[in-house]
């Protein structure tokens, strides 16, 4: 049975439609990869299917509950790390997971043993007592990993998760990202810009262009389907979106800014 089932999805905002019509099925233990060049809609449906944000139309299932109709059951299911800050750096690493244990109800008896363990995990243990804006990025990063899985979620949601990371962070963040599922068998949604990212983490992924599913397949499959000789995920990119810096989609301003705040917060 899938641990996330998307039928025909859809947002809109006014006349434009970021999300069109989207469905796609997900099995537990996956991790699963959305790719597509700004103003795609990969954030758009995210958003969604983490409840952050109502759908136009269609239906999504995600650890079993309807994200519309059993909006809080799936929040208390599910993981997620946005691509912009989610912690406080006024806080210390500590205080930041103090406060999540009690908005998931985690036992008050529980949480100094469960925060440690999380910390641990991500490898943070030595520095939980200082302050997050003293953290590099990549340490703000596996904070916020710490975070979205104190409570055990089924699904974790990953939006852009390396953005903004130097090349050993990202690395670090990828064996982080295939340690949880292979420890706890996490099921992994995330989007990425980044081809190689995707080719390392997914075991399936799925090109958004236009708010559309453009393809879907193991990055194997992709780069056999485009019948060129050697292709990369690169050549399967741009094979399903063309000439996309060109358009009116890309995100613009917002998206930029949005990217730019965070890569200056985490670096």
């Amino acid at each position: 049975m899938s641990i996330v089932t998307i039928h025909e999805l859809t947002k809109c905002f006014g006349s434009r439609t970021a999300v069109d019509a989207f469905s796609l099925a997900v099995e537990p233990g996956e991790v699963f990869g959305l790719l597509g060049p700004n103003g795609a809609g990969k954030s758009t449906l995210i958003k969604m299917l983490t409840t952050l944000l109502p759908s136009s139309s269609g239906r999504a299932i995600v650890a079993g509950y309807d994200i519309a109709r059993q909006s809080m059951a799936v929040q208390r299911r599910i993981g997620y790390v946005p691509q912009s800050l989610s912690v406080d750096g006024t806080l210390t690493g500590y205080e930041n997971m103090l406060i999540v244990a009690k908005l998931y109800s985690v036992p008050r008896r529980q949480r100094l043993e469960r925060i440690k363990a999380a910390l641990h995990y991500v490898g943070l243990e030595s520095v939980a007592y200082r302050l997050v804006n003293t953290y590099s990025g990549g340490m703000i990063r596996r904070l916020e990993i710490a975070q979205a899985t104190l409570h055990h979620p089924s699904v974790l949601f990953l939006d852009e998760p390396t953005v903004g990371l130097d090349p050993v962070a990202r690395k670090a963040m990828w064996e982080l990202i295939l340690q949880l599922q292979q420890d706890y068998n996490t099921t992994v949604f995330l989007t990425t810009h980044f081809m190689d990212e995707a080719d390392v983490l997914c075991d399936r992924l799925a090109i958004l262009y236009h708010g559309q599913q453009v393809a879907i397949g193991t990055p194997a499959t992709l780069k056999t389907a485009i019948q060129r000789p050697d292709a990369t995920l690169d050549d399967v990119f741009i094979h399903y979106t063309g000439d996309y810096l060109a358009t009116e989609e890309d995100g613009g301003y917002h998206d930029t800014s949005t990217t730019r705040r965070t890569a200056q917060r985490l670096g």
